[in-house]
């Protein structure tokens, strides 16, 4: 299986930074690095609005990302809490 380049965007980093639990920050930033070795893990969903979009839950908070399979590459969008991810 191919490894993919994850890469974050300018305000998803600012995001994740901004996270008040430690633990919690942890354990997404572990998830988005588990995105390299596998982009589509069990629980992940296809948004329909958006082409090439994904969201995977993490707790309490969603990560929304972009795959470009032909780049081998996975885009971080949006880290937010579940109630403010969509807006």
């Amino acid at each position: 299986m191919a490894v993919y380049k994850v890469l974050l965007k300018a305000s998803a980093a600012k995001e994740i930074d901004s996270l008040p639990n430690n633990h919690e920050r942890q354990r997404i930033v572990e998830r988005i690095q588990a995105l390299s070795a596998n982009p589509r893990p069990p629980g992940c969903d296809k948004l329909a609005v958006h082409q090439n979009r994904y969201r995977v839950r993490q707790g309490r908070y969603r990560i929304l990302y972009e795959i470009h399979d032909h780049e081998l590459v996975v885009t971080v969008v949006r880290v937010a809490d579940r109630k403010e991810v969509y807006r």
